[in-house]
């Protein structure tokens, strides 16, 4: 298949900084799953011809930050809060982590696929076509391993690539309060060799702070995932500067996720090992943060900045990529052409995956085209969607 009539579009690095590449009347050829040509429409190679009007394409859009499986809500906790509820009056009520980790304990496979799937429809229908998800939520290895099994299934049910990581260090159940060392022994690492054994695992993460788990801790994890040869990543930096992303980057973690309180030396360990900031607007606005994330002193750094939703339900619960687009905008003050390139190809970058995320010959024909004139629409629209097709695979999705 050729598409033809295309107007592409891309965000790359240029001297001034990330900057967009819009080249109206262009072509796409298809082979299979792959894009197999791109250039001047006059110039294509033969074959079947399908045009797309003049209309934006772009590399199908990434959402490398989710927690898109899960049990319940947390509607009253956010409602408490408004009226004042301090975080201890909220968790004493039943609230906070504990209170997802019990609903999702408590709900059957079907109950937990049913309520992912919904939440990846949404990000389907704005022309996501690869989602990372993570556990978490269980905490105990039988329902972190139940959270990953669900969340592979979602890719047998949607056409979409599930990305799966493996974050059961991300609070410490009461099972366990009186003795960290065991939790992060028998459920974080010992359940991380359980599930890759399983074959569930594409990733290791965990949360690196005052109220989750330490730098050292996070050592001894990643230290656990270099022997199964997993890339690591961290939520670093969220509320306190702890030294997480450094260390990450240091490890060469494929990314440092939050941020909003990084200091120097972590931009510079990453800018350093290459590591991707992963910027997460969705959680900053939930929680009415005051201090955004370095923006400027990363971009000065050449730090590779990507954008997800942080989809899940106590501080992010989103689900929207192309209102994510527009709070990196407003909120972080990331330019369009920074937006773009952090839902393609700095997303695809901070999963690790070198096969998508641009138009280019031989990479995933994941794409999606757009009822916009410019790319800037993209970040610049709020509550509104112009995606005109998604393609995923080569195939109209």
């Amino acid at each position: 298949m050729i598409l033809t009539d295309a107007t592409v579009a891309e965000a790359a690095l240029t001297h001034e900084g990330v900057g967009f590449t819009v080249t109206e009347g262009q072509a796409i050829a298809l082979d299979g799953d792959r894009i197999a040509w791109v250039g001047p429409a006059a110039e294509a190679p033969e074959g079947p011809r399908q045009s797309l009007g003049g209309r934006l394409v772009t590399a199908g859009l990434i959402d490398c930050h989710t927690h898109l499986v899960h049990g319940g809500d947390r509607a009253v906790e956010f409602d408490m809060r408004l009226n004042g509820a301090a975080y201890e009056e909220i968790a004493r009520a039943g609230g906070g982590i504990l209170s997802t980790v019990r609903a999702t304990r408590g709900a059957s496979d079907a109950a937990l696929l049913d309520s992912a799937l919904a939440r990846a429809d949404h990000l389907i229908a704005e022309g996501v076509t690869t989602i990372e998800v993570k556990s978490g939520y269980g905490l105990d290895v039988e329902t972190e391993l139940r959270m990953l099994r669900t969340a592979r299934r979602i890719a047998t049910e949607r056409p979409v690539r599930i990305v799966t990581t493996w974050l059961a260090a991300h609070a410490l159940p009461p099972e366990y309060k009186d003795d960290r060392a065991a939790y992060l022994r028998e459920v974080a690492i010992d359940g991380l060799a359980a599930a890759h054994a399983e074959g569930l695992v594409d990733a290791v993460d965990g949360f690196c702070e005052g109220i989750a788990f330490s730098v050292a801790e996070m050592e001894q994890l990643f230290d656990a995932a270099d022997r199964l040869g997993l890339p690591v990543k961290l939520h670093a930096e969220q509320l306190s500067d702890l030294g997480g992303a450094a260390m990450a980057a240091r490890r060469g973690a494929i990314s440092a996720d939050h941020l909003e309180h990084l200091g120097a030396d972590g931009i510079a360990a990453m800018a350093d090992s290459g590591t991707v900031a992963v910027m997460l607007p969705g959680a900053y606005y939930t929680l009415r943060e005051t201090q955004a994330p370095p923006i400027a002193a990363l971009r000065a750094a050449g730090v590779p900045m990507a954008l997800a939703t942080d989809c899940n339900p106590g501080t992010s619960p989103l689900t929207s990529l192309l209102l994510t687009m527009n709070m990196g905008a407003t909120l972080f003050r990331m330019t369009p052409a920074e937006c773009l390139a952090g839902v393609t190809s700095h997303a695809a970058r901070a999963l690790g995956l070198d096969d998508r995320g641009r138009i280019a010959p031989g990479l995933r024909a994941d794409l999606a085209v757009w009822n916009a004139a410019h790319p800037a629409e993209l970040s610049y629209r709020i509550g509104y969607n112009p995606l005109h097709a998604r393609i995923f695979g080569g195939d109209l999705a």
